[in-house]
């Protein structure tokens, strides 16, 4: 018999894939959750940009799978690089123009969709599951 505590991490990572194959609807603009939540991060950050290697350890990926990530978001013109001029070693990624109406516009679908998984949920309920999720670090915002 495995432990509670297993069992509860096995259904968080069954969890995650149901809530993948939910916000596969963000596709109609271009866009999964990983790219929703790449655009959400920029979006908020200080002058809608940030390093690559700080997106990473927000996202909980490594600098090599942000920049997985970040290519195809490139690519489309959704993100942008930007130098730093102080040191050139630096750069950032920059959410552009046609990526900040992209993402309002996916924003509207993904709260439809977030209405649709936890509607019928008690908000109590839903604060004490985020802090717990918080506590073992979800925490992108």
């Amino acid at each position: 018999m495995i432990s509670s505590e297993l069992l509860l991490l096995m259904n968080i990572n069954k969890l995650q894939s149901v809530i993948s194959r939910k916000f596969d609807a963000l596709s109609v603009h271009g866009l999964g959750l990983n790219d929703f939540i790449i655009l959400y991060i920029l979006n908020t950050s200080t002058e809608s940009k940030m390093r690559r290697i700080d997106l990473a350890e927000k996202i909980g990926i490594t600098a090599s799978g942000v920049t997985r990530l970040l290519n195809p978001l490139e690519k489309i013109g959704l993100v942008g690089r930007e130098t730093n001029d102080r040191d050139a070693r630096v750069s950032y990624v920059v959410i552009t123009p046609n990526g900040k109406k992209i993402f309002e516009e996916a924003m509207l679908s993904a709260e439809n969709i977030t209405k649709d998984i936890l509607a019928p949920k008690k908000n109590k309920s839903l604060r004490t599951v985020s802090d717990f999720l918080f506590e073992l670090g979800g925490n992108i915002q």
